[in-house]
């Protein structure tokens, strides 16, 4: 089954409101100039520094070793909520 046939069954088993809620969604990311731009921009082709690198595998293993607060706590500890 191709990609649009399974599309195809997926719609015909939504509810008028799910069909109307996903027609909505479709024409805003396909009429949004802004996610026209991000999907035609060039690939990063840079190099990653070391330094950048470095920053990437220290998050990687603050997040493996559980040094991470949620959103929530993060606003908490900012006085947000």
């Amino acid at each position: 089954m191709t990609t649009k046939e399974r599309l195809h069954q997926l719609v015909d088993e939504l509810s008028e409101t799910e069909a109307d809620e996903a027609l909505r969604y479709i024409t805003s990311r396909h009429e949004d100039p802004l996610i026209r731009r991000l999907e035609s921009a060039p690939l990063e082709d840079e190099e990653i520094s070391t330094e950048e690198e470095a920053a990437a595998a220290e998050g990687r293993a603050d997040i493996a070793a559980g040094r991470v607060f949620s959103l929530d706590e993060v606003k908490r500890n900012l006085g947000l909520t």
